[in-house]
């Protein structure tokens, strides 16, 4: 569940479920997703969205491994793993009273921090490969991949949106694109001069990943099949990496 997605009103109920006659329209009992998640998982996404209110709710569920649903003055034992997520420092929301500290303490059990895209732009060419191939099957568009000008200014661009931006870029170019390969004024994109200032860690790695394809090839007699192997990479990974430098078959 998405907490930010459902009205604080809404949010009680959906949670931990209702029996009829609890408000005006509930003609029958209705589970929660709690309940409806017995032996298995419940992910709370944007748990830093949830109303003070029901967060006490949520921790007591949390500790004491049972729910009331609304109108019910019956308390259901549940066996759920919960997993939650937020975009926002859970820390800084305690600090201004926007987050309960308990809840935090109870949630954050075995923490696992997703760097920012701008931190680990070794994933930009899987993640962009990922949702082109997603649209493209979606939209049916004829595009062969991403040009190497456009797979640079990927990794020259700071994405201040994060993942979203990148999925948003490449939803547009695949609206825009008039060729076979997506360029960067596809994405909205500017790419630096192929000789201008090189201190980008991406461009830098950009440019080695592109060299060290060119010697593989070159030192193999342009066999594919060896220059993958001695790259550690398979043959139909090398052919997606020499269409994503620019590189002839």
């Amino acid at each position: 569940m998405n907490c930010g997605a459902v009205p604080a009103s809404l949010i009680q109920a959906e949670l931990f479920g209702y029996e009829r006659g609890a408000f005006t329209g509930a003609l029958k009992d209705k589970k929660g997703l709690i309940e409806s998640a017995e032996g298995g998982t419940l992910f709370l996404d944007e748990i830093g969205d949830l109303a003070l209110e029901l967060q006490v709710n949520l921790l007591r569920f949390l500790q004491e491994r049972t729910i009331v649903r609304v109108g019910s003055s019956h308390p259901l034992d549940v066996d759920v793993r919960v997993i939650a997520a937020s975009h926002m420092q859970l820390e800084e929301a305690v600090r201004l009273g926007r987050f309960r500290e308990d809840l935090l303490y109870r949630l954050n059990v075995l923490p696992i921090t997703v760097p920012t895209l701008r931190d680990r732009k070794e994933d930009i060419d899987l993640l962009a490969h990922y949702f082109f191939k997603r649209f493209s099957a979606e939209k049916g568009r004829r595009l062969d991949d991403f040009g190497s000008r456009a797979m640079l200014a990927m990794y020259q661009h700071d994405w201040p949106g994060n993942v979203r931006e990148l999925i948003n870029r490449i939803r547009r170019a695949m609206v825009m694109s008039e060729g076979h390969l997506i360029t960067p004024e596809d994405l909205g994109l500017h790419c630096a001069s192929e000789f201008g200032p090189r201190d980008a860690l991406g461009d830098a790695r950009f440019r080695a990943e592109c060299e060290a394809i060119h010697d593989s090839l070159a030192g193999n007699g342009n066999n594919k099949t060896r220059a993958a192997r001695d790259l550690g990479v398979s043959r139909m990974t090398l052919y997606r990496l020499m269409g994503k430098h620019g590189i002839s078959a």
